[in-house]
């Protein structure tokens, strides 16, 4: 079936494949060793209110591009859904709603087949410069990233004595990799509120790259937020307990940077090799932050990775979602 941005289909188990073209268009130096593996996204909607009269549901859905290529998707829902396109950074939404009577609870699951190579793009020196160029919204501030104060200040301290954009993008890694502590202890982290990061100097990989993303815009070096899920280098299968993120800067003349702050910090034997560089345990789902689902939800959501359930137009909490993969033989 040919990929499409409005898909509505019906109840479950429609599978949406050949999403890709060619693998992995662009290419690279082939240094980079790739991962095939089913992704399993599964959400529980319980105690939904009696007397309920619409519930709506939005899950983000992974797409190809350079580094990753999406091989199938199939829903397995008891729901109307479409595959629609958030606007601000073209992520894709799979989107799910019924009216009543509504049943006290429902289950659903987005499985996908994705292939993943790891790549560097310094080392690699395969470049797209005008395939994804940097938009307005990489350069200003977002709700908990601001670019000014106490992050500016930040980023002119880190970048003394660097000239080039690639020289202040490696200062900016380097600084934030240094002095911030990967610590999910006590409260404020998770957020992505850069001043937050900069204060308190500690957080998880959210709170690392929006310092990161603050102090490139503050230099003027495009930046963006990516969030996906981190595959388990060690295993060929199981259950994963959340989300991963990192950023990306882009310099002239090379592209897209990559950068992985968090987990050079926890493993600093990585630190070169997360700077424009990434490996192949992970899977991309969304980029950008304050986005506006397609259909709107209430609120503008400040990153989204986990799903957003509402009912009569008000945010639902009573969900449970768990995720899995399992790598295919290719």
């Amino acid at each position: 079936m040919r990929q499409s941005l409005a898909v509505t289909c019906a109840v479950s188990g429609i599978v949406l494949a050949g999403l890709a073209g060619a693998r992995f268009a662009g290419g690279g130096s082939g240094r980079g060793v790739t991962r095939t593996f089913r992704f399993t996204y599964s959400v529980a909607v319980q105690d939904i209110p009696d007397g309920a009269h619409k519930l709506s549901i939005w899950i983000p859905v992974p797409k190809t591009d350079r580094h990753q290529e999406v091989l199938s998707l199939e829903v397995k829902a008891p729901l109307e859904y479409a595959i629609t396109q958030e606007k601000r950074y073209g992520n894709r939404l799979l989107h799910l709603s019924a009216a009543a009577p509504l049943p006290k609870a429902i289950e659903l699951q987005l499985e996908t087949v994705v292939a993943r190579r790891a790549y560097s793009v310094l080392a690699e020196k395969s470049r797209l410069l005008d395939d994804d160029p940097p938009k307005p919204q990489d350069l200003g501030p977002d709700a908990l990233v601001p670019i000014d104060g106490e992050i500016a200040a930040a980023a002119r301290e880190a970048t003394k004595g660097a000239r080039t954009p690639l020289e202040k993008a490696r200062a900016i890694y380097d600084y934030v990799t240094s002095t911030m502590r990967y610590d999910k202890g006590g409260q404020g982290w998770g957020r992505g509120d850069a001043v937050y990061a900069c204060d308190a100097r500690r957080g998880n990989c959210t709170d690392f790259h929006s310092l990161i993303i603050g102090m490139a815009r503050a230099c003027h070096i495009p930046a963006r937020f990516v969030m996906g899920f981190p595959l388990p280098e060690d295993r060929k299968e199981g259950e994963i307990s959340g989300y991963h993120c990192w950023a990306e800067m882009y310099v002239e003349g090379v592209g897209w940077l990559p950068l992985d702050s968090s987990e050079a910090n926890r493993h600093p034997e990585t630190r070169d090799s997360f700077f424009g560089g990434l490996d192949a345990n992970r899977v991309e789902f969304t980029r950008g932050r304050d986005l506006v689902l397609v259909p709107p939800a209430s609120e503008q959501l400040n990153f989204f990775v986990y799903p957003r359930v509402e009912v009569d137009g008000v945010e639902h909490t009573w969900v449970k979602q768990s995720f899995s993969f399992a790598e295919v033989k290719t």
